[in-house]
């Protein structure tokens, strides 16, 4: 999901919002699930985000998280 993804799912309209909120949460929710708009990864913790993405199995290309193809809407699996 991207940051506007999670504000909108919750129901507020910040994306900033739901970075502080991840940024605060000393680790405790997967973050480093949460990319931009456009699929890119925080810049400060890039290289640290994408190792996890692709160790789940998200398709990273050029940098970017493959949202075209793995962009989650919230339905429960």
């Amino acid at each position: 999901m991207t940051y506007g993804d999670v504000a909108e799912y919750v129901g507020t309209r910040s994306a900033r919002l739901v970075g502080r909120v991840l940024a605060r949460s000393g680790g405790a929710v997967p973050w480093h699930r949460v990319v931009r708009a456009d699929g890119s990864c925080a810049e400060h913790l890039a290289q640290r985000q994408r190792e996890l993405l692709v160790a789940e199995g998200v398709p990273v290309e050029s940098g970017r998280v493959a949202l075209a193809r793995c962009r989650w809407d919230g339905t429960p699996p």
